[in-house]
């Protein structure tokens, strides 16, 4: 088992003695989410919450992930970074793919994907992308991101799709490692797209028999697309399991990454640099270690 801890909400200052520490005491990963702006009205729910609200304010922080895992690289040497989630139809993908693989470079292969869609029409409308083609855009972009970043160094590569068509072109610096995607969410949609095209998936933070569900189904479509042999990592959020035995539970089902928020877990005023970081240490000795 792998453990991440998740980097939301957590100011742009304190991240890079965050990670520093979370290496230090034994996590694998950081997780950083993506917020590109905080609309004053939104004209949709947010979708993991009962009441459709957001749980965060205008004013909370939320760092590009890219710059802020780079930063947290640059003072590291182990610990992986890898976004949960990025809202790639947001972007352009060639500017992705160069920021992926320039980063995967410079930190020695310790960087990695995670994607989604994002819920919000205003980021769409605002950034002048289109949401109805979301999910398409998103395949074409995966794709294009994967031959750029395939782990053979700079090469030549062209796409032809619907919604983007370009002829060979080669972007370097390129890693010579993979550079893994996973896929958040789920929906229907979002659970057949990891299965078809990613190296893994992502939950929302949810309970142990949601997790059990999306596992379940995961395995069915990775058969479906025959991609039942190929290394596939489920890296989950559960908001029902706390203890050792809970978490050996979660192994059981096919979890291989677990994400954390000690300071939640400890009831540690969010607020207090020096109280989260002694809750990264803490649950590093009371739960990493033991496990």
């Amino acid at each position: 088992m792998k453990w991440s801890l998740a980097g939301a909400m957590i100011g742009a200052l304190e991240l890079c003695e965050l990670a520093q520490v979370a290496e230090e005491v034994g996590f694998d990963g950081i997780a950083m989410p993506d917020s590109v702006f905080y609309p004053e009205r939104v004209s949709a729910p947010y979708p993991y919450t009962a009441d459709g609200k957001r749980m965060w304010s205008p004013e909370t922080p939320m760092p590009d992930p890219f710059i802020a895992m780079a930063a947290m690289a640059a003072v590291t040497s182990r610990i992986r970074f890898y976004t949960n989630v990025f809202k790639l139809p947001l972007r352009d993908p060639l500017l992705t793919a160069k920021q992926v693989s320039t980063m995967a470079v410079m930190s020695r292969n310790r960087v990695a994907l995670g994607v989604g869609l994002s819920w919000i029409p205003e980021e769409f409308t605002f950034t002048g992308t289109e949401m109805r083609t979301r999910g398409a855009r998103t395949d074409e972009a995966i794709e294009i991101i994967k031959a750029v970043c395939a782990g053979r160094g700079p090469e030549w590569v062209e796409f032809h799709g619907k919604h983007y068509d370009f002829d060979a072109l080669m972007i370097s610096p390129a890693p010579e490692i993979p550079v893994p995607i996973y896929i958040g969410g789920h929906s229907e949609p979002g659970l057949r797209r990891a299965a078809r095209l990613a190296d893994g998936w992502m939950s929302v933070n949810t309970t142990k028999a949601e997790l059990a569900s999306a596992i379940d189904r995961l395995t069915e479509l990775r058969d479906e697309y025959g991609r039942a042999d190929a290394p596939f990592g489920v890296n989950v959020s559960p908001t029902d399991v706390r203890d050792l035995d809970g978490y050996r539970e979660l192994e059981t089902l096919g979890v291989t990454e677990i994400r954390v928020l000690p300071w939640y877990r400890y009831g540690v005023d969010v607020g207090d640099r020096q109280a989260r970081l002694d809750s990264i240490r803490r649950f590093a000795d009371e739960v990493i270690a033991q496990y």
